[in-house]
């Protein structure tokens, strides 16, 4: 067994789940280095805070084994303390504490006062926009809003999250300036829903007013929308993508299904028609954008002819970018009232439907960009080459620029222009245009 020491304690924070975690992690640690204390993120510390997602099963179970990996770890003496936040604490807190009782304590996803607290510090109110970035220095997430007042049916945050709160547009300059100043030029704006930015403190969807002020911030070069709800979105939003250089022409609008009974079903206040006519607006409004969307499979009542439906629809369309998931039966949501009568099995296999039929269509999209020069920002080195990604492409989930560091040099976080030479299903390869 360690022998525990008696000097300072290092703080271990523990990321899982989405970018808006990433967020509440960074702040957590931007705290604890203005209270003098040393903090890490997911290296080795004697006291570990582990933020944990509980959005689906998938997710959960991640977030349960990391809980047991270091609650074992404290039994060795290896770590001191062990503290569990976010989403599934949140949600499950009294099963947590019943069934691991070795933690420290458990925490929700509102509790960062009382969390810091037990870690010896006080909550900083001045600290408006201060936080340690843990993605690569030249971009970061800005957390716009914090929870969700949609009624999505399969949809457990709100449980949560709580009710949508906006972050005014003036704080989230002086964090956009903060950022820039370290170093940031990409800002990825995030929340559970882009599109209701401001209703609850502007009366008003106020994406745009955002938008045209955060643009005025020196050193960023690039804002990146993600997480848009269809409903209701706010067409000022397009003519700013559309004539803002600095706002790139990409959107992350996570669609969910287009059979207009599911979508009824599921809460989410559009259909069929409704949905094409978005998109066509979209293309319309702004021809060059680059479309994500994310995708459920598997939501009760999905029939064959459904997904059949959805298949088709996926050819028609022709994303850009897209994601699939299968439907999680989670407790206490209005579609737990429904029986989950599509086996997992065929689940998975519409996953792998979709995903094959995505593949193709962004193996054929590529092909088109061979002979083009894109501006690419360059996010890291691997292997033999550069990594980069151009406006179209958001990090960790979208394509990828590669270019041989063989004989070229590119500084990570520099941007450069690159011609594509030849391409793949969701990689690019290019030299540099110099």
């Amino acid at each position: 067994m360690r022998t525990k020491s008696t000097g300072r304690k290092k703080i271990n924070i523990i990321t899982l789940g989405c970018s808006k975690n990433v967020v509440d992690s960074e702040v957590l640690m931007g705290q604890l280095k203005a209270n003098g204390k040393e903090v890490v993120h997911e290296q080795r510390g004697d006291i570990v805070v582990i933020n944990t997602c509980g959005f689906i099963d998938n997710a959960k179970e991640e977030s349960i084994n990391t809980i047991l990996e270091y609650v074992d770890a404290k039994n060795r003496g290896e770590v001191e303390k062990v503290f569990v936040t976010g989403c599934l604490s949140e949600r499950y807190k009294p099963d947590l504490v019943r069934e691991i009782p070795d933690v420290d304590q458990y925490f929700g996803t509102r509790d960062l006062p009382i969390l810091l607290k037990h870690l010896g510090a006080d909550y900083k109110h001045e600290l408006v926009g201060e936080r340690l970035t843990t993605t690569p220095r030249h971009y970061a997430y800005l957390k716009i809003a914090e929870g969700c007042d949609r009624p999505c049916s399969f949809c457990a945050i709100p449980l949560m999250r709580g009710k949508n709160i906006s972050t005014p547009v003036e704080d989230l300059v002086v964090e956009a300036k903060k950022l820039a100043k370290n170093g940031v030029k990409e800002l990825i704006l995030i929340a559970q829903d882009l599109t209701y930015y401001g209703l609850d403190l502007y009366k008003k969807r106020a994406l745009g007013d955002l938008l045209k002020e955060l643009v005025k911030v020196e050193g960023i070069e690039w804002i990146r929308l993600h997480y848009a709800f269809p409903t209701g979105f706010p067409e000022d939003v397009l003519e700013i993508i559309k004539s803002e250089p600095k706002v790139c022409n990409y959107i992350d609008i996570p669609l969910q299904h287009i059979n207009s009974d599911i979508l009824k079903a599921m809460k989410r206040g559009t259909s069929h028609e409704k949905t094409n006519a978005l998109l066509d607006k979209f293309r319309e409004k702004v021809p060059d954008m680059a479309i994500r969307t994310t995708l459920i499979v598997g939501f009760p009542g999905e029939t064959e002819e459904r997904f059949q439906e959805m298949k088709t629809w996926v050819s028609e369309q022709r994303f850009d970018r897209l994601g699939c998931f299968t439907y999680s039966h989670e407790e206490n949501t209005t579609a737990y009232q429904l029986e989950d009568d599509v086996p997992q099995e065929v689940k998975e296999s519409r996953v792998e439907e979709i995903m094959a039929l995505q593949s193709q269509i962004s193996w054929e999209k590529n092909q088109e960009k061979i002979g083009k020069t894109f501006r690419c920002i360059f996010d890291r080195k691997e292997g033999n080459y550069f990594v980069g990604r151009t406006e179209f492409d958001s990090p960790d989930v979208d394509n990828t620029v590669l270019v041989s560091a063989e004989d070229t040099y590119i500084s990570v976080g520099d941007f450069a222009m690159v011609k594509i030479t030849a391409a793949e299903e969701f990689d690019l390869y290019g030299e540099l245009v110099l």
